[in-house]
């Protein structure tokens, strides 16, 4: 067995070598699979080795059931053992998991138990749903609805996380949504999902992580290019990386997946080793 000063020698020599990846905040570079649902319900053992082959080693899940008619059709019926399994023969891990809001509200216990047998850290609510012209009620009752929820999940021992589209970054009365959630979902129990896209919009991810400390859990991560109005792979935009995943860690970041189509996700993954954030 190596000592303590062998480790630490090896481990340098290593980096300066260059075989340590970088791995922003030091946590395992992951994807989320819904951009590529059409490719792992074609071949799912093979698309997520393809994914591990790029150097993902996390992804992050939709729940079959809860997105059925979404592209996951194809799991429902796996055990979560089952899905385990082929997620870690492909050398990968899976921490996290997209939910809908009607699934969390009628069948959380059976979802609970599933995440469980799964291994998941966090279940993540993808979205409240509330209609377009809805008052800021209707959104302070759909936070007070998820903070009860996320008291069961908490005693279960995972996270509850919520994501956010850009639905949330428009202002009501005066005040942006964003804003009303953060001032209604529990700090305790909820931790937010920040969706780095809405940076289209002029909101920046590092802003809200230095705004409200130690509020989030996770990130999910795109680009953005001025020049031809679309996302585009991590690093080939406007996003500040090194600025965001320093504020990452005010912000409480626990893991982050890159949600982009199979391209991006190939040329996301090479820029995230190479950064030293």
């Amino acid at each position: 067995m190596l000592s303590r000063r062998g480790f630490l020698s090896a481990a340098a020599a290593a980096a300066a070598a260059g075989l340590v990846e970088a791995n922003p905040l030091g946590f395992p570079i992951g994807c989320q699979t819904f951009p590529v649902r059409e490719a792992l319900g074609k071949d799912f053992d093979g698309t997520l080795k393809e994914l591990a082959g790029f150097g993902y080693k996390m992804i992050e899940m939709c729940s079959p059931p809860g997105y059925e008619k979404a592209g996951y059709g194809f799991l429902v019926g796996r055990s979560a053992s089952e899905l385990k399994k082929s997620i870690q023969a492909a050398g990968l891990g899976c921490e996290s998991c997209h939910y809908n809001f009607s699934e969390l509200k009628e069948h959380l216990d059976e979802r609970i138990a599933f995440a469980k047998e799964l291994g998941l850290k966090q279940m993540v609510l993808s979205t409240f749903g509330v209609k377009a012209d809805a008052p800021m009620s209707e959104w302070v009752k759909a936070a007070e609805d998820l903070n009860g929820i996320a008291a069961k999940i908490h005693g279960a021992g995972m996270v509850t996380g919520f994501h956010n589209h850009h639905f949330e970054f428009k202002q009501i009365d005066g005040v942006l949504v964003y804003d009303k959630l953060m001032q209604t979902l529990d700090p305790k129990l909820v931790k937010m999902q920040f969706q780095v896209s809405v940076v289209n919009l002029g909101f920046h991810a590092a802003d809200f992580m230095a705004k409200y400390p130690g509020r989030f859990g996770s990130l999910h991560l795109q680009d953005w290019s001025a020049t031809d109005k679309k996302m585009v792979a991590v690093g080939q935009g406007v996003v500040d990386w090194k600025k965001l995943f320093g504020a990452a860690r005010k912000g409480g970041v626990k893991n982050y997946f890159v949600e982009l189509n199979m391209d991006a996700l190939k040329a996301s993954c090479a820029y995230l080793k190479d950064l030293k954030a």
